[in-house]
């Protein structure tokens, strides 16, 4: 199959039904593109295909194969992406950095679509996950893109994550939960009953 990948043809070798994702990183080495959740939610895996955000984790390859897509490894290559990139690092938004690359692909697809957005639309176009809680650092830097000041929104605050925050966090939880759990039952050893070495 062919895809083209940050304006190169790239021949890969997977079923139509392969999510983009697996493709971009096992297949052709970008991994720039994260793994966050496999489920949506997360956008840490998020891609431009056509201009417009995508999730790659659940984006099979027949659904892009006539589709132009953009990787985080070549977001810099235009004038938008470039200055969506320097306003990340202006506004020391990356804390660990690993769902940045998803952040930065969502504010280029909606500058791309609204130059000057308004709170509204950054709230809507901003709900990946971050799991530092990058949010207020997120909102100035957008708003710095659009041109308006810090202050715009009347000073109430641009609470653009918190939705995203909590369901991620309580998605978060509940894994460390369920893996604590796992491990324990695991380490268990069966001759006192006791936690063992897990």
């Amino acid at each position: 199959m062919k895809l083209r990948i940050n304006d190169k043809e790239m021949e890969v070798d997977a079923e139509g039904d392969t999510p983009l994702l697996w493709v971009l990183r096992d297949d052709l080495g970008m991994t720039g593109t994260k793994y966050g959740c496999g489920l949506a939610q997360c956008g840490a895996c998020s891609v431009l295909v056509d201009g417009v955000v995508t999730r790659s984790c659940v984006t099979p390859l027949d659904a892009v194969a006539s589709s132009a897509i953009t990787t985080i490894e070549a977001i810099e290559e235009t004038d938008l992406g470039k200055r969506v990139v320097d306003a990340w690092i202006r506004h020391q938004v990356p804390q660990c950095g690993y769902c940045q690359s998803g952040q930065v692909m969502a504010a280029t697809s909606l500058l791309s679509e609204t130059a000057k957005p308004s709170d509204d639309d950054i709230r809507a176009a901003m709900i990946n996950l971050c799991r530092c809680g990058t949010y207020n650092a997120i909102k100035a830097a957008m708003k710095d893109l659009a041109g308006t000041s810090e202050h715009a929104d009347g000073g109430e605050g641009m609470d653009i994550g918190t939705g995203a925050m909590v369901a991620g966090g309580v998605a978060v939880a509940a894994a460390a939960v369920g893996g604590t759990l796992a491990v324990r039952s695991s380490g268990r050893n069966n001759k006192t009953g006791g936690e063992g070495d897990a």
